[in-house]
C-alpha cells in the first residue's frame, strides 16, 4: 500500500470512552469504573443504555446513554466510531453466555478494528489501557484512507 492509502487520526488528551457490559458483567464494570473514577472523570463517557445508567447511578460519573445493546446501542456506538467520536472501548463481555444480539456485538468489534480503536474485553486489558501513559496524552495512529478507497473502488467497477 502507498502512503496516500492511509490517513493519520489523533486521539486527543481527553478521550471519548464507550463503556459496555453484558448483563453478567455489569457489576464488574461498575466496580472497575469506581476503582478508576479519578481517571475516568477526566474523559467523556458514553455507553449502552442499562450499563450507562447503572454506572452513572452507582459511581456519579456522567455517562451519556445510548439504546440498550439488544435494541441497537452497539450499532449506535459503532456509528460514533465511524464519525470519529469514540476513541476507546471498555467492553466487559460475557464469554460463557449466548447473547441474542451477538451479530451486533461482532459488528461493533469489527468496526472498532477497522478504525484501529483500542478495545478492552477483559478487566486486565482495561487496567493496562487505563493506566497507560497514553491515556493522558495525544496519540496518533494511521487508518485506511476510506475516501480514497471508495474512489478507487468506484473507478474500478
Amino acid at each position: 500500500m502507498l502512503q496516500e492509502d492511509f490517513i493519520t487520526l489523533t486521539l486527543q488528551k481527553q478521550k471519548n470512552i464507550a463503556l459496555i457490559a453484558h448483563d453478567n458483567e455489569k457489576h464488574s464494570l461498575i466496580e472497575w469504573c469506581t476503582e478508576h473514577r479519578e481517571t475516568l472523570k477526566n474523559h467523556t463517557l458514553c455507553g449502552t443504555g442499562t450499563t450507562a445508567r447503572m454506572i452513572t447511578d452507582q459511581t456519579g460519573l456522567p455517562v451519556k446513554g445510548y439504546n440498550s445493546g439488544p435494541l441497537g446501542g452497539d450499532q449506535q456506538i459503532g456509528a460514533k466510531i465511524v464519525e470519529g467520536r469514540i476513541d476507546l472501548i471498555i467492553f466487559f463481555s460475557d464469554p460463557l453466555t449466548a447473547q441474542p444480539h451477538d451479530p451486533d456485538v461482532k459488528a461493533l468489534l469489527r468496526i472498532a478494528q477497522v478504525y484501529d480503536i483500542p478495545i478492552a474485553n477483559t478487566r486486565a486489558t482495561a487496567d493496562f489501557i487505563i493506566t497507560s501513559p497514553l491515556m493522558e496524552s495525544t496519540y496518533e495512529h494511521q487508518v485506511i484512507n476510506f475516501n480514497k478507497n471508495i474512489a478507487d473502488r468506484a473507478n474500478s467497477l
